[in-house]
């Protein structure tokens, strides 16, 4: 059963570098998984704040950057949200993503890779998990957590180890069986 797994850049931000981290866990992910890997870049989306006026459960939409990213959304059968720490809280883009549909989302698992400080992002990845669970995804319990992330960018590439490594596996392993055992609720 082919899979499809989305690499979503959290961030809008200019100079940001989830990019990074972005392009090394969907390289990881290609090597190490059984999932067909889609890189996706929510800056390119340019989803204002949220101008929908019908409820996103309806699907009733009428802009075209929401057609557009309903229908990325939906082609995905799990996804990774590469998300850094704003404010203990996931990024305002993040949350505006989510937001924008809902019967896309639904019943698909979900991950976690997030980096900043010290924490490594674990509080925003925490409260976007608390999110997705409203929007029915499953976000499952691994995650990869990037702390001091800055240490790790050389030559303008993220520098991984086995830690991260060893997490990135467990995080694709799982989603994969999630992913199929939530394909039939579909």
């Amino acid at each position: 059963m082919s899979l499809h797994l989305q690499v979503i850049i959290a961030s809008t931000r200019p100079g940001r570098i989830g990019s990074k981290i972005a392009h090394w866990f969907v390289e990881y992910a290609k090597k190490n998984s059984d999932f067909t890997v889609e890189l996706v870049d929510l800056a390119e989306f340019k989803l204002p704040i949220y101008d929908e006026f019908d409820h996103p459960r309806n699907k009733n939409y009428k802009h075209q950057h929401t057609k557009t990213w309903s229908q990325s959304v939906e082609k995905a059968d799990a996804y990774v949200f590469v998300a850094p720490e704003y404010n203990y809280s996931p990024t305002p883009a993040l949350i505006n993503a989510f937001n924008y549909v809902y019967q896309e989302w639904n019943y698909k698992p979900c991950s976690f890779v997030s980096y900043g400080g010290t924490s490594g992002g674990l509080r925003a990845a925490q409260a976007a998990r608390l999110q997705a669970t409203t929007l029915k995804m499953m976000p499952i319990p691994e995650g990869v957590s990037i702390p001091m992330v800055n240490t790790l960018i050389s030559d303008d590439k993220f520098q991984t180890n086995d830690r991260i490594d060893h997490s990135a596996k467990a995080v694709l392993d799982e989603l994969h069986r999630w992913a199929i055992a939530l394909k039939s609720l579909r």
